[in-house]
């Protein structure tokens, strides 16, 4: 990577890694209960299943998906270990988010469950664990599994900025950058990837790139990535 390439990501890195630039994004409600942990008001379990939740409805334009995500919470009556634990759910075929209706929201609390039934985190599990045993998807080795990456970031990475780094037995090091189309078109702009396929390879050759200049914490490369989208409206 060119010295030139390198000082325009580290500057857009550093000027968007920034809490300014994300009051309207799915991330404030995981920032909500990781402010309640730090005086003592919930537990590390409800942020990281704020973060699940919020990330798995990512999708879409931001408003839209803050609008959902708070009426989850409104619907969990921002407890949601309690909520997740209670086993009541809304269990209905209407529309949650999207094509993400409420009795698959109900699916991954009642699977939530049982996982924290038996754990008080779900930090040690897998990306496939999550995938599978949580959002109740199929297996499948190529994907780049957005979502997962998206909430691993938020809890793991610990620079006090943005994200939230409540999970303290996990290394930023192996975080891997979560790819979507619109990630996928600023990277390829930038020239970081040439692979056509937006999967995990691709995902991990992106996160690669940005090792480069960050190899204890690839994923600061997300916001250039942001400030690349930001710049070239």
């Amino acid at each position: 990577m060119e010295n030139t390439l390198k000082e325009t990501l580290i500057g857009w890195a550093e000027e968007y890694n920034d809490p300014k630039y994300f009051e309207e994004d799915p991330i404030i409600f995981p920032r909500h209960f990781a402010r309640l942990l730090s005086e003592g008001g919930s537990s590390v379990a409800d942020v990281e299943i704020a973060a699940l939740l919020s990330s798995h409805l990512a999708w879409g334009r931001r408003a839209m998906i803050v609008r959902d995500c708070s009426r989850m919470f409104d619907e969990m009556d921002w407890r949601p270990y309690d909520y997740v634990m209670n086993g009541e759910y809304r269990d209905e075929d209407a529309s949650m988010h999207r094509t993400i209706k409420w009795r698959d929201f109900a699916a991954i609390c009642g699977r939530l469950k049982v996982i924290y039934g038996t754990t008080d985190t779900i930090e040690g599990l897998s990306d496939m664990e999550v995938r599978c045993r949580i959002f109740g998807q199929k297996e499948d080795r190529k994907a780049p599994n957005k979502k997962i990456s998206m909430m691993r970031r938020w809890l793991v990475r610990d620079d006090g900025k943005v994200d939230l780094g409540v999970w303290k037995n996990s290394d930023k090091k192996s975080l891997i950058l979560p790819l979507d189309v619109h990630v996928y078109s600023q990277a390829t702009a930038l020239g970081l990837t040439s692979r056509h396929q937006k999967d995990i390879v691709t995902a991990q050759e992106i996160t690669d790139a940005f090792r480069e200049i960050w190899p204890e914490d690839p994923c600061k490369g997300d916001f250039a990535l942001f400030g690349y989208g930001v710049t070239h409206k």
